[in-house]
């Protein structure tokens, strides 16, 4: 079960990240300078990896609880 969730969260952050970029940069820029090409980078970097994080985390959550709350559900609503 984990390792199915390992390729969903690796799938799901890939298809993230292409389809982000498209849309990253509006359509005419100025050349950026060495200095905010390093502050792009740094900050773009810190990003992808509390994305990433934050993705895993999530998807081994919803993996974790989800059999209680359907659970929780189903006696609840008397079903």
């Amino acid at each position: 079960m984990l390792k199915k969730a390992g390729i969903v969260a690796g799938a799901a952050a890939g298809l993230m990240m292409l389809g982000g970029t498209a849309f990253a940069a509006p359509a005419h820029t100025p050349d950026p300078t060495f200095g905010d090409a390093v502050t792009m980078f740094t900050d773009g970097g810190g990003a992808l990896g509390y994305g990433a994080a934050a993705l895993v985390a999530g998807a081994y959550t919803g993996i974790a609880t989800t059999p209680a709350l359907v659970l929780h559900s189903l006696e609840h609503h008397g079903h």
